[in-house]
């Protein structure tokens, strides 16, 4: 029996070469981003000067986590970050999961292609856009929003200043932004499950809500904590574009929507000091690995089939 030569790199390169061009880009700026700059976390420990530069600048040890966890709004911004993005993920999960279950039982294909794509738009709109479409909705004087509570004879709300209905707000937005994406993931992993599971409980006698109870929701499963596991890498993470975009320099929304982020940009825009940004980014990025691993391990005890790694 001839055995298979072992195919090399350049041989894999050479039938492949369209595939392994198209990922030359990410592969770029992963490189550049993702890698090479990873050296400068060094200068979370350092008094950072430009004219020094990374290996020559003091060393202060632990100093520039002092900035951020001895301010008193540290414990806020960290709360207001975890509470928001934890609300992005539960309700963006169930919104996506219960849409991408409805549009798999219509059996209308031309509405289905349609809303779909109605859904998805948003997600390709930058939060600028969307910050001026939410500004037209709660808009003091002139927002919609405002105009319907007249017609019942309700007094406006100075949305604006008003932090007590921003986390909804918030929340709302980022849902309808960010569903479509979602959809179509779930949508693929619907697509996935195999036809002979539905026809076995039609056999049985299954009704419809219950072959989706019973087959399309745990075979999603895996698919939803895999997404909900990425997600959670980055849930210290505030969206530094939605709520820069939505809030700007509103001081009096500070308490319910500021996040690390936000709080972290203007104290650089007013100091000055990338080390102490770093050291910030640095916190967030070790407490958001710990969160992943141990949700992660977590998960492969209850279930090993379903854990991210």
């Amino acid at each position: 029996m001839q055995t298979k030569r072992k195919k090399g790199f350049f041989h894999e390169i050479r039938h492949n070469g369209s595939a392994y061009l198209l990922v030359i880009p990410a592969a770029i700026y992963t490189l550049i981003f993702g890698y090479f700059t990873l050296p400068y976390m060094l200068i979370a420990f350092q008094k950072f000067n430009f004219k020094t530069g990374l290996f020559n600048s003091k060393w202060i040890g632990l100093d520039n986590f002092e900035f951020f966890f001895k301010s008193p709004r540290a414990w806020e911004v960290t709360f207001n970050t975890l509470k928001l993005n934890f609300l992005f993920i539960v309700v963006g999960t169930i919104v996506a999961m219960a849409l991408a279950i409805l549009f798999n039982e219509l059996r209308s294909k031309l509405f289905s292609r349609i809303t779909q794509s109605t859904i998805l738009f948003p997600h390709f709109l930058s939060w600028v856009i969307v910050s001026y479409v939410i500004y037209s909705l709660f808009s003091t004087d002139y927002g919609v929003i405002n105009k319907i509570i007249g017609w019942f004879g309700l007094d406006a709300i100075n949305w604006y200043s008003s932090p007590q209905y921003w986390t909804s707000i918030l929340v709302s937005a980022a849902v309808w932004k960010d569903v479509g994406m979602n959809l179509v993931i779930y949508l693929a992993a619907i697509t996935g499950i195999d036809d002979t599971y539905y026809e076995a409980g039609r056999i049985d006698g299954a009704s419809r809500w219950q072959l989706i109870r019973r087959i399309t929701i745990p075979l999603m499963m895996p698919t939803i904590i895999i997404l909900s596991l990425l997600a959670l890498g980055k849930i210290m993470y505030g969206s530094f574009d939605m709520i820069y975009a939505i809030i700007k320099d509103n001081g009096v929304l500070y308490p319910a929507v500021d996040v690390i982020d936000t709080y972290v940009f203007r104290s650089l825009r007013t100091i000055g000091n990338p080390a102490q940004a770093m050291a910030v980014g640095l916190y967030q990025s070790v407490v958001g690995f710990i969160l992943v691993w141990g949700s992660n391990r977590i998960v492969r005890k209850i279930n090993p089939d379903h854990a991210l790694f």
